[in-house]
């Protein structure tokens, strides 16, 4: 148990930014959000999974829909003692604690943003130890977690609750209610006993992403280059450097679709690379190979800073550098895979894990 402050909340949203995979929305605009409202409320307690009793009533907190459409409608006051209210009410259950469903920008923010609002500690744990766009996709789904009952709100104080027969389901429905709303709105999914976050849950997403941005605020500190630093202390596997030439990207369906294409800097000089997202990037290529898909994190960064670039911010002109990370190992079981393979964004590719696809030195054409 630990008090999380601003400072934290600082490099909480830059790892998290990291781990989103592209995905998950503006760190900047969720870390205004939760630092506002612990300048107004106070930090918030931030429990280890195994300080939770088993039989306490844990509840995610997240955003959903586009990033990019949150950044132009913000959350409103009242979303949070919304959902607060709608679920407690619902299962007749005073609420322990809350936790993230995934670590991206947005979602790594908000459940700190509710939490110092409702005056509820956060739980170090999260569904995916990434980001993915769909709501199923998370770790309590192999385990036979209900998504279901959800509560959906937004910020003109519509609401709902869904009750489906599976997860796909409730994304399904609750996609089309969220494209109703204007394309995001805040929801409360999974709510859980203790004993299931400890079970199932991806342990330390918290403390790994504030560790994450605390190295990433201080890449030039250390004994090798700034981007040795940064390979080293992510354990990422450089796939190329390059200048944004091209973006192609349109919202559908509550989704961020899209394609950045690179042209080579450096080492990297005559080579072209891209990357293929749907809210997060899904499939990494140079010159036509592919080096990395999902459920592996395909990363993109300021060449400079090593500050994250979500897909809603990539920009002509922009010289980054591009990264594979590996994902939680449960990703790479058949079960995994399943919801979150390559082959299911349409990818036409299996799934082969990053340390594999750039073995032999692919990765440095």
């Amino acid at each position: 148990m630990r008090k999380i402050g601003i400072q934290e909340i600082e490099d909480i949203a830059l790892g998290a930014a990291l781990l989103g995979a592209g995905g998950g929305g503006d760190p900047y605009l969720g870390k205004l959000m939760a630092i506002g409202a612990m300048k107004e409320h106070g930090p918030v307690t931030l429990l280890d999974p195994d300080e939770v009793p088993d039989d306490a009533f844990v509840v995610p907190i997240a955003m959903m829909g586009a990033p990019s459409v949150l950044g132009e409608k913000a959350v409103g006051a009242n979303e949070y003692q919304t959902l607060h209210d709608m679920v407690s009410q619902y299962y007749g259950r005073e609420i322990f604690a809350l936790m993230p469903i995934e670590a991206g920008g947005v979602n790594s923010m908000l459940p700190f943003l509710a939490a110092a609002k409702l005056g509820l500690p956060v739980v170090d744990v999260d569904g995916m130890g990434r980001a993915f766009p769909e709501l199923q996709m998370v770790t309590f789904t192999m385990a036979g977690v209900n998504a279901t009952p959800m509560a959906l709100t937004d910020e003109k104080g519509n609401s709902v609750i869904f009750k489906t027969i599976t997860n796909k389901w409730t994304e399904e429905l609750a996609r089309s209610v969220t494209m109703s709303c204007g394309g995001a709105v805040s929801v409360s999914l999974y709510c859980m006993d203790g004993r299931i976050v400890k079970d199932y849950g991806v342990h330390g997403i918290v403390t790994r992403s504030e560790k994450l941005g605390r190295a990433i605020r201080e890449v030039k500190n250390g004994n090798g280059t700034p981007e040795e630093n940064f390979l080293a202390f992510t354990e990422g596997f450089k796939l190329f450097r390059g200048k944004i030439a091209d973006v192609l990207r349109e919202t559908r369906g509550a989704f961020n679709f899209g394609k950045v294409i690179l042209e080579g800097i450096g080492e990297y000089k005559g080579h072209v690379a891209h990357a293929e997202f749907q809210n997060e990037n899904l499939l990494a290529a140079v010159d036509g190979t592919t080096l990395c898909t999902t459920p592996d994190l395909i990363c993109i960064v300021d060449s400079e800073t090593f500050t994250p670039v979500p897909t809603d911010a990539l920009k002509y002109g922009k010289r980054v550098l591009m990264l594979g990370l590996k994902c939680f190992e449960t990703w790479r079981t058949p079960a995994g895979l399943e919801l979150v393979g390559p082959r299911y964004f349409g990818c036409d590719t299996d799934y082969v894990p990053v340390e594999e696809r750039v073995k032999g030195g692919l990765c440095n054409v």
